[in-house]
């Protein structure tokens, strides 16, 4: 459903959003083993991330990301998709078709429409501390 960036984006952010929590900072490569993520791809998406507003980023040898805690509380996970994937998922035909609509729907445009919208309220629904507060409860993992 999301782009392999995507995925790794969102992995990477609960994960940087879980040592936010404890106050640490985080360097691509400690993601490599605790979220699954290769470590390259891992950092284009983070530096963009970064350009965007989404997270901090400091350099040098206590450097690495992280995500401030007010900053945290605010970023839902639509917000993360839509800096790495846009609003494609959204608005795009669900067969790739240039012409969909409502009016002119393709065959599953009116199935499409329903989940798409509740995708669009889970994500919207999903704040990024909770989710890493999950993680670090233990109720969810990133690495499989």
């Amino acid at each position: 459903m999301f782009s392999k960036a995507c995925e790794y984006g969102i992995k990477a952010m609960i994960y940087i959003a879980s040592q936010s929590l404890k106050g640490q900072r985080v360097k691509v490569t400690d993601m490599v083993n605790e979220a699954g993520v290769p470590e390259a791809f891992t950092g284009k998406i983070l530096s963009s991330l970064a350009q965007k507003g989404l997270l901090e980023s400091l350099k040098g040898p206590y450097g690495g990301y992280f995500i401030n805690e007010e900053k945290g509380k605010s970023i839902k996970l639509i917000n993360i998709v839509s800096a790495i994937d846009g609003n494609g998922l959204f608005e795009n035909c669900a067969l790739g078709l240039k012409q969909c609509n409502a009016k002119d729907p393709c065959p599953m445009h009116h199935k499409f429409v329903k989940v798409r919208e509740e995708l669009k309220q889970a994500l919207e629904n999903a704040n990024l501390f909770e989710l890493a507060k999950n993680l670090e409860a233990g109720t969810a993992v990133l690495n499989y």
